[in-house]
């Protein structure tokens, strides 16, 4: 069965997904989670800033994220590949992660494919709430990165050997989180 990041990166340098059930209706799931203010968790906060401090990244700009998780990944540079409302989304960027102050530059549906500068890393998302039956979902996020040329793959690596911790971490945090306040607003 085909993924929904299938189509933009088939062969990846790395790829991780996180799922869990809730006791709450998809369409309800995918409204919290794309309004959910990812900063709210404190420990995801200090992830941000424990990765600043390892890269010595300028100050972050206030909390992008106050406004929704969609809302404020766009306003961070991923562009929409693919919406499906109310129960998909998936993102996409090029950036080059290992700099201390990460531009993501957004790309669309029909420019990801050909986009190959080399020395950037192409990454897509995905924030997903899969109907299980009329009470209960499952809520999934899959991310899939690639390099564009050997020098970024080689960068991304080296990376990837110690921000995957962070980045897992995260995706465990959030998605409970996500969950949580899903089940609140069902109950």
């Amino acid at each position: 069965m085909a993924g929904p990041l299938d189509p933009f990166i088939p062969n990846y340098d790395a790829r991780e997904r996180f799922q869990l059930k809730a006791r709450a209706p998809a369409r309800l799931v995918y409204d919290t989670a794309s309004r959910f203010d990812v900063q709210s968790v404190a420990l995801v906060r200090a992830i941000f800033w424990l990765r600043g401090r390892i890269l010595g990244s300028t100050p972050a700009p206030p909390n992008p994220f106050a406004t929704g998780f969609l809302t404020g990944a766009q306003q961070l540079g991923w562009g929409v590949l693919r919406e499906e409302p109310g129960r998909l989304f998936v993102a996409g960027a090029y950036c080059q992660p290992w700099q201390a102050n990460v531009v993501f530059t957004p790309l669309s549906q029909a420019t990801f494919a050909s986009f190959l500068a080399p020395g950037h890393v192409k990454i897509a998302w995905t924030l997903e709430a899969e109907p299980v039956d009329a009470g209960h979902s499952i809520l999934a996020s899959e991310t899939r990165a690639v390099g564009t040329s050997p020098d970024a793959q080689r960068r991304f690596r080296s990376y990837w050997r110690w921000a995957r911790f962070g980045i897992h971490t995260i995706r465990w945090l959030l998605l409970p989180a996500i969950r949580r306040d899903a089940e609140a607003r069902y109950a």
